[in-house]
């Protein structure tokens, strides 16, 4: 059983309308964790760093827990990140929809989704919920994803050197044969989806 005090605050920085994110501290098993209250709250903050594709991202017993809940909110479910640090270990569940995301939105989502890890234990131990919108610098974890947003200029940065390089950035251009292409200065960069460590689209921001 979760015990929970509610506590939401929402702060204004430069970025505020980029991402919008729910977080609840949770504990799969309040005996073995020796806590005994968690705290939720609203962040409306600004860009956050680009996400984890290797052991964070690689969550799909979570993933095919909490999508048919997101879906039936009527929010596409965009990806989930585990990132296992302890104490502070971080669960985080991006969602979307066409009109975009809103606190409330985000409160909807982390209510319903807190019971259902509280039900089924998928992770033990305590650890923190975070529920986010996408926000402009989308993060990208399926082939699918990186279809969509072909066009759309991407950084990467791989689990391992690609002709001496680990980072790159440049015009996403699709997937091909299980790679993903990407377009920089006139080179053509065909990385196999399963070397790709983080992905992010490139926010177009003009002020």
């Amino acid at each position: 059983m979760r015990a929970e005090s509610c506590v939401w605050r929402a702060i204004s920085l430069l970025y505020a309308s980029i991402t919008i994110r729910v977080r609840a501290i949770v504990s799969s098993d309040v005996a073995d964790s020796g806590r005994v209250a968690g705290e939720s709250e609203f962040f409306s903050v600004g860009r956050w760093p680009i996400f984890y594709f290797g052991n964070a991202m690689k969550q799909p017993s979570v993933r095919s827990l909490l999508q048919p809940v997101v879906e039936g909110l009527g929010y596409e479910l965009v990806g989930v990140e585990y990132h296992p640090q302890g104490r502070h270990s971080l669960l985080r569940v991006y969602i979307d929809q066409p009109e975009g995301i809103g606190i409330e939105d985000c409160e909807r989502v982390s209510r319903q989704i807190s019971a259902v890890l509280d039900v089924e234990d998928p992770i033990r131990g305590q650890y923190t919920l975070e529920v986010s919108s996408p926000g402009l610098d989308r993060p990208l974890f399926e082939p699918a994803h990186f279809e969509r947003f072909a066009g759309h200029e991407v950084k990467l940065r791989l689990l391992s050197p690609l002709e001496g390089r680990r980072r790159l950035s440049g015009r996403l251009a699709g997937v091909e044969d299980g790679c993903v292409v990407v377009e920089d200065d006139g080179e053509s960069w065909r990385i196999p989806f399963d070397m790709i460590e983080r992905a992010n689209l490139v926010p177009d921001v003009t002020f």
